[in-house]
């Protein structure tokens, strides 16, 4: 007979004691030296043995499960990542980080995100699939902008051409950032979201051509801008339109 004590107070212990010969597990309570109870654990411990191995399968499948299940592919997330990506192009261009030359580039790879966006949104939906190859593109994108903040070109940002290359650059942020109120208050449905960023695409588009060049003009800056006003009607119809959302 084995002895283990695992419990002490100062007028009390519990005595749990295994016999080999009957292979048993028993639990006692001793009091001022009286047994106040007896217990044969070993169907306890036999059930402890069970359930334990089983919980602890259980805990690794829900973490398992949890670990494979993917966020849901939201429009919203997409149009919040162009707002970023937006922002830290005239972000470069206000510190001089970038040039207008650069920043027409990253326009014109940011109007290929808005088109993209503009497909997969026609139908209403956006599945996780083309969630993925739209996070790709703006990975891709994200990279650039780094590349072309940290080389070696310096743009002079007081120049007239950087400060209406920033402002053309504002206005999207500014549209964006309404498209994506409108998705989050319900006010625009998914196919509204993709006429609009449709929109974006070709204002971005014309911002890319406009400083291709290194300079972009009041000629230009002037077409951009009247291009943004009816971007900006377009958004706020939609927004205030009767169409059931999505």
């Amino acid at each position: 007979m084995a002895y283990f004590l695992t419990e002490s107070f100062l007028q009390s212990v519990t005595l749990v004691t295994f016999s080999w010969a009957s292979s048993e597990w028993t639990s006692c309570l001793i009091s001022q030296g009286k047994i106040l109870y007896s217990h044969n654990l070993k169907g306890l411990i036999m059930k402890t043995l069970y359930v334990i191995p089983t919980l602890l399968m259980s805990i690794l499948s829900v973490s398992a499960y949890a670990q494979n299940v993917t966020p849901e592919a939201t429009p919203a997330t997409s149009v919040q990542r162009d707002i970023n990506q937006q922002t830290r192009i005239e972000n470069g261009l206000k510190s001089g980080q970038l040039t207008t030359r650069e920043a027409a580039v990253l326009e014109r790879k940011e109007s290929r995100i808005d088109r993209a966006q503009a497909n997969v949104l026609k139908d209403g939906t956006i599945t996780t699939q083309e969630k993925a190859r739209i996070q790709r593109m703006q990975n891709n994108v994200s990279r650039d902008i780094r590349a072309e903040k940290h080389d070696a070109q310096i743009g002079n940002s007081a120049s007239a051409s950087s400060q209406r290359m920033q402002q053309d650059v504002q206005r999207n942020i500014n549209q964006e950032q309404r498209v994506l109120n409108g998705l989050k208050d319900g006010s625009l449905t998914n196919r509204e979201a993709a006429h609009l960023e449709r929109g974006q695409a070709a204002d971005a588009r014309k911002q890319a051509r406009a400083g291709s060049d290194g300079h972009v003009s009041a000629t230009e800056h002037a077409r951009i801008q009247r291009s943004e006003n009816r971007q900006s009607q377009k958004i706020h119809h939609q927004r205030h339109g009767e169409q059931v959302k999505s």
